[in-house]
């Protein structure tokens, strides 16, 4: 089995056990998930790993508490999913047969909430009897000659009732030498019925168990957001076989079936549409919340909802291994890979807690010798820093933080494969940006319509396109295009085609012979170019001319640049402007394609591949958040990667790099920014580079097996523009974990402090320390999940 949880296989669906079984053929080993809801810290994860670990034929245990989830592969020869099953229940946490964490409200109906309510019941009739009501509250009997009343009574039942779960999962502690919440609360309650303290074992056991409750029911509604995810794919699927229409279990759609989708249905595998057409709002994948016009042959993805039209999809893969669920295990894998910070409170709590337990042993025992007071006095106090010693919203505070960003990026469009890499880049420095396919679209488009010697605008395109249009090469493409944009799409009759290998096309177009391609097919037929053969009657101006400084195309042109008849007779000279315009176009990185015949040119097309429309806003953004430096790497010629550089506004551009040369311009950033490096590309030709810098970030991944697995980020659609949402997400996540676990350290520290002192009572330690910590750390947390992408302008 992978020791990498990224490429673990989707899980099927949980059966009636609470668990789910994939097969592994690949060294025997089969992988089971169990839903355990209460595991959710790393000392709820530490006694579950070890218990399980004691079953032979164990290969790898993977308790994810963001999720709630325990991933287990094993040998189905040496162990069974019932054994798996029983030693988790052994540690003390349930298995989640009935998917109760589905609805965080869920948890105040369970066994442990009507526990805890009959407890705090008793609690206040303990108190009715000791304080409100004492004449009716007799003396039952002595035992070690302390009286015991009707509140006693009450007390030590309003401790039993949900005292009995705390005290199993405090022996399941002790046995797996665990000193965590639950080993330290059972002594707490033992020590107090044992000193003859009822009440105050009564209030610790009731108060705990509501802060417990308090802690599941905040981290169910963290986890809700994962569970939104899941919920995105129906269950079921409308198939037509044998010319009938059934429906059936989604996960039973084979590869090929032909399935129906109907007007407001969400598609419920990933396939190509063979028949019909609709508008797909394709949010749950890819974030963009346009829906996409989907034609025959055009891809979709399961989950994504049709809002018109009837299509019918082949499929092209199983439910299973779908696109979003894919995500949702990539998702659920993410949340058990520790960072930095959390390694870092894991340590710290290692070290915190034995001393705040030694500190309250000590409490308890040496006043009391010395003759500082009363024992039961000191009791309390001691009693009171156990409370304080386990650091459960200290712990909890980056994991709940880590999966509120990482499932808010999902639905925004964002996979981040990991709560490191979430980390790591809020702290990148650095940008380098792939030009190809990331900060252009990777399609070629016409930028430059210029007719000459009296040729329209149309006429020019029309014979451009009659002659192009057998060829095959992209430049071919998108001149066609352009003219059927335009209406001008020829249809002549061609004769003669032949196609110039590397230099154009050439063929007859009513009885004449027209060329299409390089400057150098009309040198070759004996044009000077730099003296071409304009008419003054029939002249160029530059007025019309589009060239800034940069020459660059303005993606949000919408009309090609035209040149438009006029003269110039200054000196009696023709206006040599070919000679100026194509150098012009050739500098700012655009293919010039000259037409016309072998006696007059009829004007020229230039070709590039277009910027996003989001490119500059992107960078701009990037820089307004903090990023030090953005750099372009190209495998393109210089001439058209600065003029790239220039329109998008990056700071540096390294043009011509083989792979290998990308590899070293990362590694050279990475030297020079301490915080890091993030390079975005196309997840397959970059990869290298991907791997390289501290964050690898690929586009336009939905659908793409290599961009899922090669990247450490992959933003889903072919959206630029979610790149500064990405990077504005990990500084706040950042600053969020900080926030929590500051505070949460702080009033700890400050309780610890305060309580040998007397300042601080059992109760003050489970609501401030426990229970309102807990919430407060999770609340904070939940903010993550309301940040949303900015949107870039509309061009203008």
């Amino acid at each position: 089995m992978s020791d990498d949880p990224a490429e673990a296989p989707p899980s099927p669906p949980p059966d009636a056990t609470g668990s789910t079984t994939t097969d592994l053929a690949e060294g025997g080993l089969d992988t089971l998930s169990l839903s355990v809801p209460s595991m959710d810290c790393p000392s709820c994860a530490g006694k579950v790993e070890s218990s399980v670990s004691d079953l032979a034929g164990i290969a790898d245990i993977d308790p994810r508490t963001a999720s709630g989830t325990l991933v287990v592969g094993y040998d189905p020869d040496q162990t069974t999913p019932e054994s798996i099953r029983g030693r988790v229940e052994a540690a003390g946490y349930e298995v989640d047969d009935d998917d109760e964490s589905a609805d965080p409200m869920a948890i105040w109906t369970s066994g442990r909430a009507i526990r805890t309510a009959v407890g705090g019941v008793l609690l206040l009739v303990g108190i009715l009897f000791e304080w409100v009501l004492p004449a009716a509250n007799p003396t039952l009997t002595t035992i070690a000659g302390a009286p015991v009343g009707l509140d006693t009574v009450a007390y030590v039942a309003a401790a039993t009732a949900p005292g009995v779960i705390i005290l199993r999962n405090g022996y399941a502690s002790l046995r797996n030498r665990s000193l965590d919440i639950d080993l330290l609360m059972s002594g707490g309650i033992l020590g107090a019925l044992a000193v003859n303290l009822p009440f105050e074992a009564a209030t610790l056991a009731v108060l705990f168990s509501i802060a417990e409750l308090l802690e599941r029911y905040s981290m169910d509604r963290a986890r809700g957001s994962l569970r939104e995810l899941m919920a995105l794919s129906p269950e079921t699927a409308t198939v037509r076989q044998d010319g009938e229409e059934q429906v059936v279990a989604a996960d039973a759609v084979e590869i090929g079936d032909r399935v129906i989708v109907r007007p407001g249905e969400k598609i419920p595998v990933d396939g190509v549409i063979r028949e019909g057409s609709s508008a797909i709002d394709e949010s749950p994948i890819t974030g963009e919340s346009v829906p996409a016009d989907k034609e025959p042959g055009a891809e979709v993805y399961a989950g994504s909802l049709t809002e018109t039209g009837y299509i019918e999809i082949e499929a092209t893969a199983p439910a299973s291994e779908s696109t979003i669920a894919r995500v949702i295990d990539l998702v659920a894998a993410a949340e058990g890979e520790e960072t930095n910070t959390e390694q870092f409170v894991d340590r710290f709590a290692a070290v915190y807690t034995p001393i705040v337990v030694a500190a309250a042993l000590l409490t308890m025992a040496v006043p009391p010798l010395l003759g500082w007071g009363a024992f039961t006095e000191w009791f309390v106090r001691g009693l009171t820093l156990l409370v304080i010693a386990c650091p459960c919203a200290f712990v909890i505070s980056t994991p709940v933080s880590v999966v509120s960003g990482l499932t808010s990026a999902a639905r925004n469009g964002v996979l981040i494969k990991g709560g490191p890499h979430l980390e790591a880049m809020g702290d990148v420095e650095a940008v380098a940006l792939d030009k190809t396919g990331t900060l252009t679209t990777g399609n070629l488009g016409v930028t430059d319509v210029i007719p000459l010697n009296d040729t329209t605008e149309a006429e020019l395109l029309d014979c451009a396109s009659t002659l192009e249009q057998r060829s095959e090469h992209p430049i071919a493409d998108a001149i066609v295009d352009q003219a059927r944009e335009a209406g001008a799409v020829g249809d002549r009759p061609v004769e003669d085609f032949e196609a110039l290998t590397g230099e154009g096309v050439r063929a007859e177009i009513d009885g004449v012979t027209h060329y299409a391609g390089k400057p150098s097919v009309f040198t070759e037929l004996g044009f000077e170019l730099d003296h071409a053969h304009l008419k003054t009657d029939g002249g160029l101006t530059t007025d019309a001319i589009d060239a800034d400084e940069t020459g660059a195309a303005d993606p949000s042109d919408e009309h090609p640049t035209v040149v438009e008849e006029a003269t110039d007779c200054e000196h009696g000279r023709y206006v040599d402007l070919l000679a100026e315009t194509v150098p012009r176009l050739q500098q700012a990185g655009k293919t010039v394609v000259l037409v016309g015949t072998d006696e007059k040119l009829e004007g020229l097309i230039a070709i590039a591949d277009t910027v996003r429309p989001e490119a500059t806003w992107a960078v701009d953004q990037l820089r307004a958040n903090g990023i030090e430096r953005i750099v372009m790497l190209t495998g393109d010629n210089e001439r058209t990667a600065q003029a790239i550089g220039e329109q998008v506004g990056v700071d540096e551009v390294q043009a011509s790099l083989l792979p290998e040369a990308k590899v070293d311009a990362v590694g050279d950033l990475r030297e020079a920014h301490s915080g890091g490096v993030a390079m975005v590309g196309d997840g397959i030709n970059d990869a290298p580079a991907l791997a390289t810098a501290t964050v690898g970030v690929a586009m336009g991944a939905a659908g793409t097996d290599t961009a899922l697995e090669t990247a450490d980020i992959a933003l889903m659609a072919d959206d630029l523009g979610r790149l500064p949402y990405l990077h504005t997400l990990s500084e706040t996540a950042d600053g969020v974990i900080r926030q929590n676990i500051w505070s949460s350290l702080a009033v700890k520290l400050l309780l610890a402090v305060a309580a040998p002192f007397g300042y601080v009572s059992v109760l003050g330690a489970i609501v401030i320390g426990d229970m309102g910590m807990s919430l407060g750390v999770t609340g904070n947390a939940m903010r993550l999940a309301g940040l949303t992408p900015d949107e870039p302008p509309e061009p203008e």
